[in-house]
């Protein structure tokens, strides 16, 4: 088992900035990949960003690249999101998430509660 917990969420003015973070407890020696994901109001779940969690190259979504970088502190067990020149169409509850196997990369087993973004315009 492996438990996520989301922080660093609020209100922020269009072009502003914010990072999120994941912190991973328990069976964290599991976790093969970090990702995070979001879901503004009336829309499905959408991917933005993933990294391998013992190191690789991270991955965004087209409308996040340039702007977010995920990261990842292995020795603290935690993953970063930072979202740069944040635009009103970022508002959303953003989720990072944990995938256990290497062999289904779009798997992600274990979420967290979700930390909620807000662009002002």
């Amino acid at each position: 088992q492996v438990q996520l917990v989301e922080s660093g969420g609020g209100l922020v003015q269009a072009g502003g900035s914010l990072r999120l973070s994941c912190a991973a407890s328990g069976r964290t020696d599991t976790i093969y990949r970090m990702g995070w994901f979001r879901q503004a109001p009336g829309k499905e779940r959408d991917f933005v960003a993933a990294i391998i969690w013992r190191g690789g190259l991270p991955y965004y979504a087209d409308s996040v690249k340039g702007r977010f970088t995920i990261s990842r502190d292995f020795a603290e067990n935690t993953a970063y999101l930072q979202m740069n020149s944040l635009k009103s169409e970022d508002t959303a509850v953003y989720y990072c998430a944990a995938g256990m196997d290497s062999n289904r990369p779009g798997v992600f087993d274990y979420w967290g509660q979700g930390t909620q973004v807000t662009v002002s315009s």
